[in-house]
């Protein structure tokens, strides 16, 4: 069908090849094809720049996020030693067996990093524990930089990029140094390789879905690869990496910001983004093309190009063979116009009766309504595919003038679960904000335009059903600097990434076991009380230790020590009131933090809790597995002036009620942790 009105066009063109009617024809039909291109090319490449800045912003946001996760992880595995190094006494580092049993008791530890060593203050490897199991090990590592470093400023350190001697891989190491009376008394390290991807796995579990795509790089301030997808590219240099080349090249002209916030990355056919990891002073490298996002919409371009041609070519088709009809009897028209001043011709008489052109001027006053009708026809195909293009976009979009709704899209309506004409010419409130959020939202968007810029902010939105729902809401003006034009919104669903950022927020504070707070929480909790103690004194910490815990994971598995340890949770939340902190600090030890809490009643609960874990019994594989505790209890003090005297004081009750029979709690002595 195409062919044979491409022949029926070319037939036309040589036949009518100079003539005014050809000319104008292609004239008017060129007008129309360069207004309809113009119009979908323009309308396309708004969308493709509005979708790269977007992207641009959450690719930056997601760079930050990550980098944060991935700094919270080190953090992570410095307070694990932290805790381990605590626990280390001087007596167990000289004693090769007991520190072995020690290393061995750590399998959280052991599980955290590649390797971990216990070292004498003369850099002489005491014990060294892999996730296997634990040995001697003839080593010295005293002329290691990082281990001076710990050493002298006794602080922890987190090492430069090194290749291990014991696994030969490229590994950082975590020290931290361990501090007696006597001054320092030995090192505990632990080292967490490069090119097994260790580095990112941990953030890598809460990439947004959006970004399952990018490419995760991080690497250290002088361009040298830490962890990659590809483990063959660890510890080259992303200088040498075609791929990354010029994103390491651009960041350095932008003079090599370090913003834990993130920053965009200029680079031709990327979008690039980089965040600082805060501590270890690493770079969070997300890389992802543009060409896969835009991918959509040339493929929309090109058919609605095609579509535009074919129509084109029929309208020319068709418009050439009722113009050729119709000035058929143009030698009538001439003659006609050659005595058109002729005083003795009848004004009225002498034109060609029908068809021709004169006879197309006359009826050009009654026609003009039925070309209106033909053009308003035409619009309303133009906003049908403008229509189409907005139904098939796949955020909300609207168009609203004076406070209400001119044009919305399919999305938009689904979004709000509301039909077209619930929304068409109605008041903006039924987009879902009360009274006083949708005050605050124009408001907002009053601000950014009186500065010249468009607004972005995340909403909650409220379905006509009754559902909530969090969107990011964008707003521009249809023409900017007009304060009376339209505003032109863009509507997003952000509850994933919402949910998926408090449930990010909430594993970081809880323990994913028994789903009590972790302690990071309770370091946050204790600070809080250490900042406003008249107002939550009298307070109680409560340390619980777990009795006959151990034998329960040596015959019945760690699957039956876990599902046990479940069942303490439950029985601690069972004795406490709603507003304690009830919190796993590791293996079988918990804590207690009563705010606003006598000691009187304070005993009480511990009792309670050591009474309700004695009397749990768990079915494994037809055996019945018990398990005790015991519990200490030390108020809080004036004279404890950081929280390590208060637990050091719950911890001291804790062992001497073990010390004296087990399944009891014990209360602190005054000025007992202080005076220790």
């Amino acid at each position: 069908m195409i062919r044979r009105l491409s022949a029926l066009l070319g037939e036309w063109l040589r036949s009518g090849r100079g003539s005014l009617r050809l000319r104008m024809t292609l004239a008017g039909v060129a007008a129309l094809t360069l207004g309809i291109c113009l119009t979908t090319l323009l309308l396309v490449q708004r969308a493709e720049r509005d979708t790269l800045r977007d992207q641009r912003e959450r690719e930056v946001q997601e760079a930050a996020r990550t980098a944060a996760v991935l700094s919270s992880r080190v953090v992570e595995l410095q307070n694990l030693l932290r805790i381990a190094g605590e626990q280390l006494t001087p007596a167990t580092l000289q004693d090769p067996p007991a520190l072995a049993r020690f290393m061995h008791e750590r399998a959280v530890l052991r599980a955290q990093f590649s390797h971990v060593a216990v070292m004498s203050p003369d850099g002489h490897v005491r014990m060294y524990a892999e996730r296997e199991g634990v040995r001697p090990l003839d080593l010295d590592i005293g002329q290691q930089p990082y281990f001076r470093q710990t050493v002298a400023e006794g602080r922890p350190i987190v090492s430069e990029v090194l290749t291990s001697r014991v696994i030969g891989e490229p590994v950082v190491v975590l020290t931290y140094p361990l501090h007696g009376p006597q001054g320092l008394y030995g090192v505990i390290g632990g080292a967490v390789r490069l090119g097994s991807g260790d580095l990112v796995t941990h953030a890598a579990q809460y990439l947004d879905l959006e970004g399952r795509d990018a490419l995760l790089v991080v690497s250290d301030t002088q361009g040298r690869i830490l962890a990659h997808p590809d483990p063959r590219r660890t510890m080259t240099r992303m200088a040498d990496d075609p791929q990354l080349a010029g994103v390491w090249n651009g960041w350095q002209l932008q003079r090599g910001p370090l913003e834990p916030s993130g920053v965009s990355v200029e680079q031709p056919g990327l979008i690039a983004s980089v965040a600082a990891v805060t501590g270890p002073d690493w770079l969070l490298w997300r890389l992802q093309p543009e060409e896969q996002l835009l991918r959509p919409l040339h493929a929309a371009r090109s058919r609605a190009l095609v579509d535009v041609l074919v129509m084109v070519l029929v309208t020319s088709l068709v418009l050439l063979a009722l113009v050729g009809r119709l000035l058929r009897p143009m030698r009538v028209l001439e003659r006609r116009a050659q005595s058109l001043f002729d005083a003795g011709q009848d004004l009225h008489s002498g034109w060609p009766a029908c068809g021709g052109e004169v006879g197309r001027l006359a009826q050009v006053l009654r026609e003009v309504g039925s070309e209106r009708a033909a053009l308003e026809a035409a619009n309303a195909a133009l906003l049908e595919r403008l229509e189409s293009v907005m139904a098939a976009a796949p955020v909300g979009i609207a168009l609203t003038r004076q406070g209400r709704f001119e044009l919305v899209n399919a999305e938009l309506c689904r979004l709000l679960g509301r039909e077209p004409g619930e929304l068409q010419g109605r008041p903006m409130a039924l987009a879902g904000l009360e009274c006083e959020p949708h005050r605050a939202l124009l408001q907002a968007v009053e601000q950014a335009f009186a500065a010249g810029e468009s607004y972005r902010g995340e909403w909650q939105l409220q379905r006509a059903d009754g559902e909530r729902f969090w969107a990011v809401l964008n707003a521009r003006q249809e023409r900017a600097g007009d304060a009376a034009s339209g505003v032109i919104w863009t509507v997003s669903d952000h509850s994933a990434q919402v949910a998926a950022r408090e449930q990010l927020e909430w594993s970081a504070r809880h323990d994913p076991l028994t789903r009590l707070s972790n302690r990071i929480e309770l370091e946050r909790r204790l600070a809080q009380v250490f900042a406003a103690r008249s107002a939550a004194m009298p307070a109680a910490l409560v340390a619980i230790d777990l009795d006959r815990f151990k034998p329960i994971n040596d015959s019945a598995g760690h699957a039956a020590g876990d599902a046990m340890l479940q069942l303490v949770a439950e029985a601690l939340l069972g004795c406490v009131r709603r507003s304690d902190l009830a919190v796993r600090l590791g293996g079988d030890e918990f804590v207690l933090l009563l705010e606003r809490c006598e000691a009187e009643q304070a005993l009480e609960i511990a009792h309670r809790v050591c009474a309700a874990v004695n009397r749990l019994e768990l079915h494994w594989e037809g055996h019945r597995l018990h398990v005790g505790a015991s519990a200490g209890v030390a108020m809080l003090e004036d004279a404890m002036t950081q929280p390590h005297y208060w637990m050091r004081a719950a911890d001291h009750a804790c062992y001497a009620a073990k010390r004296h029979g087990r399944g009891h709690a014990r209360l602190a002595r005054r000025g007992a942790a202080v005076a220790a």
